[in-house]
């Protein structure tokens, strides 16, 4: 099996926010267009700071290049910038994270994140014919009162919006702490997904089942540890949206070579590959399936079975889903 099948294997990308696509060239084009100052002298200062001991430690270098995005040109840049590079993975579809709250805590406007994502969104659109949807995240560290401040300001976007997350620190945030904007999200016709067992205990998955009811766990790893909670997972089919990089970047797996995602796998879990973040973890999408693939010696049949799963567990209607599973199987027989 080689590298060009992987790369070219029709694929949706259901974990990635785009405020972590952010390479560091465009970090400091944006900085210098918005005359903003950052801790860094190059590109090559940048990378060198990408070395991670846990989320936090991620986190803090992820809040501060978000500094540098401004004006609604901004945003139309990073989310094309992305779109861009993931039409050479083979992706498709994609439905995408944001954090609105990073962005107004820092006295940017909603409009103008929205406005600007929804530019880029629509160029990537044209350009690539790509289906995408945009998903708007909670901040775990900061309370349920900032989240429905967020919920209300984005009231007139919602219908343009396929759902809510909730991701940032998780040790320490349980989901339950936001059950009550995730109900709210719910009534509003928003579907529901949250970050939870990637730091955090097999019981914050429990509680994004039974509290926030969402309808996918992102990341989720710890389960593995919850036998009751893995035989849960699989009987719900409910999907996982696995980030092998980001994994081994944020100390989680030791080494990709140690990675448990064919383990998932024979458990008859919903495993999915995504990148996460990037611009800091190491690689795209194409570059998660690569790597895992080669590190965990994984057959064609279950590469084939991960992209088929990101499609089941996205959250496209059930003709989108049967038109994305066609086109994958087509590209499967003509590349035996």
């Amino acid at each position: 099996m080689t590298d060009d099948f992987i790369t070219n294997l029709p694929k949706a990308e259901l974990h990635l926010h785009i405020e972590g696509s952010l390479e560091p060239e465009l970090m400091f084009a944006l900085a210098e267009r918005n005359k903003v100052a950052i801790p860094f002298k190059s590109v090559e200062d940048v990378r060198a700071a990408y070395s991670f001991t846990n989320l936090q430690t991620f986190l803090d270098i992820y809040y501060a290049g978000a500094a540098v995005l401004k004006t609604e040109e901004d945003f139309h840049d990073l989310a094309l910038a992305y779109f861009d590079r993931v039409a050479q993975d083979g992706v498709v579809h994609a439905e995408i994270f944001f954090d609105p709250q990073t962005h107004t805590h820092r006295g940017i406007p909603f409009d103008v994140v929205a406005n600007g994502l929804f530019a880029g969104i629509d160029a990537a659109r044209a350009k690539h014919g790509m289906s995408i949807g945009l998903i708007m995240s909670y901040l775990r560290h900061l309370d349920e009162e900032d989240a429905f401040r967020t919920f209300e300001q984005a009231q007139p976007w919602l219908d343009q919006m396929i759902g809510v997350g909730l991701d940032s620190s998780e040790m320490g945030h349980p989901p339950s702490k936001f059950a009550r904007v995730f109900e709210a999200s719910a009534e509003a016709g928003l579907l529901l997904c949250a970050h939870a067992g990637e730091e955090g205990p097999p019981a914050y998955i429990h509680e994004a089942l039974d509290i926030l009811r969402v309808d996918r766990i992102d990341h989720g790893n710890r389960a593995l540890e919850d036998p009751v909670l893995v035989a849960r997972l699989a009987r719900e089919a409910m999907t996982l949206t696995v980030c092998p990089l980001s994994n081994v970047a944020l100390r989680n797996v030791d080494r990709i070579e140690d990675h448990p995602i064919d383990r998932m796998l024979d458990l008859g879990l919903r495993a999915t590959i995504h990148s996460d973040d990037p611009a800091y973890f190491g690689g795209y999408i194409g570059e998660n399936y690569r790597q895992t693939a080669r590190a965990r010696n994984l057959s064609r049949g279950q590469i084939v079975t991960l992209a088929r799963n990101s499609f089941l567990g996205s959250f496209l209607d059930d003709e989108a889903i049967a038109g994305h599973l066609a086109t994958l199987e087509a590209y499967v027989t003509a590349h035996p």
